[in-house]
């Protein structure tokens, strides 16, 4: 399988803060993120929830993109997000094939 890097947007139970990153491995880095395994900025303001993200084949496209989306002012980092994810469903849980607790709860 070839490798794959992915950019993704991370916010706030309450949507107001972003983060952005980029991972070659999507599934371990938001659980780092999520559980807080490590010290840092998503850690100390809670910011948890995967709301976008990207796939990209090469890593040079991946960074380029995470620099541009870092870029971004916030209207258009929210038009992106609810373009693609209009609910600000937890995406972790579906890259990872499970049920979104907090969707379970009536929790947005």
């Amino acid at each position: 399988m070839p490798k794959q890097y992915f950019v993704y947007i991370l916010t706030d139970d309450r949507n107001k803060i972003f983060y952005t990153g980029m991972t070659d491995d999507v599934v371990r880095r938001n659980a780092e993120h999520k559980w807080g395994w490590f010290d840092g900025f998503t850690k100390k303001y809670c910011v948890h929830k995967l709301v976008y993200y990207e796939i990209f084949s090469n890593y040079s496209d991946a960074a380029h993109r995470e620099k541009l989306i870092k870029r971004w002012k916030r209207a258009y980092k929210i038009e992106n997000i609810e373009k693609e994810n209009p609910m600000w469903d937890d995406l972790f849980y579906r890259i990872c094939g499970e049920p979104d607790p907090a969707a379970s709860a009536g929790v947005k």
